[in-house]
């Protein structure tokens, strides 16, 4: 008898590379999981900001609680913005390659972010009405994300971070490899051969896997670094000079996500990146 395969993490990430919010039940929108990467921080050349330049904004938390976004920090206190910004300046913005314009938040937010951060910086708003269209070599034109560095989920499943674990020979949380969607009961990778799956009522495509960087070797409560899993992924799953852990996902429908929604495997493909398991 075939297991069954369920959703059983379901994570939002408010701000950009801030400390993410799990949740037991979410809206889907056409960004992905609503106010998901809604926000983030930029420079004064509006590039935006990330733990790979900044360590410390791991130790941001994110909390909603109905019509705000709270954010705290030890040594800070705890800061409101609302959900839904109806003013701001609009201003250019960067993420990665592409180029759009987001909303000023508030000069008290900039001030409260720069003063943890001890940098500089400004918090912006992506509007509804400004899209960002997924790259389209993996996506269709009507693909949208919000500030995520591509795709608006990542899919990793429970097996696949036991055997990370179990060939680190250390135990590292879900935590640190920021997925949107975590699930139970299939082989270790074997979302590596997914292409179209459904979760509950929406369906999904996994066009491309999800190369890791040193965010990844960031202790998520202290802030410091190590070597690991960067090391243990670059022996086990390194493929033309990156190594990856996780799917990338489009959806096709908004609605809702539970936990325990049951996942069906609708089509395969061949293994990405091209390893072989175990």
């Amino acid at each position: 008898m075939l297991a069954t395969i369920t959703l059983t993490g379901l994570f939002i990430y408010p701000v950009k590379s801030l400390a993410g919010i799990q949740v037991e039940q979410w809206p889907v929108a056409d960004t992905g999981f609503l106010y998901d990467r809604k926000w983030m921080l930029i420079d004064s050349d509006g590039n935006f900001l990330s733990q790979r330049k900044l360590p410390r904004m791991a130790l941001i938390k994110t909390a909603i609680h109905q019509d705000r976004l709270r954010l705290s920090a030890a040594g800070m206190p705890a800061f409101d913005i609302a959900l839904e910004p109806a003013d701001g300046k609009l201003i250019p913005s960067t993420v990665w390659q592409d180029q759009c314009h987001a909303r000023q938040v508030s000069k008290e937010a900039d001030q409260w972010f720069s003063d943890f951060l001890q940098q500089p910086c400004q918090l912006v708003y992506k509007p509804d009405d400004v899209i960002r269209q997924v790259d389209s070599r993996y996506a269709r034109l009507t693909d949208q994300t919000a500030f995520s560095d591509g795709f608006p989920f990542l899919i990793i499943s429970e097996a696949s971070l036991h055997a990370l674990n179990t060939a680190m020979g250390i135990r590292l949380s879900m935590a640190r490899f920021r997925p949107n969607l975590v699930i139970a009961g299939c082989a270790d990778y074997a979302e590596d051969s997914w292409r179209e799956i459904r979760i509950g009522d929406i369906d999904f495509r996994l066009p491309k896997p999800c190369s890791r960087c040193a965010i990844t070797t960031i202790d998520t409560e202290t802030a410091e670094t190590g070597k690991e899993p960067l090391s243990t992924l670059s022996r086990t799953r390194k493929w033309q000079n990156a190594v990856y852990f996780g799917q990338n996902a489009l959806h096709n429908q908004t609605g809702i996500l539970t936990v325990n929604d049951e996942v069906t495997i609708h089509s395969f493909g061949p293994a990405q990146p091209p390893l072989s398991v175990n």
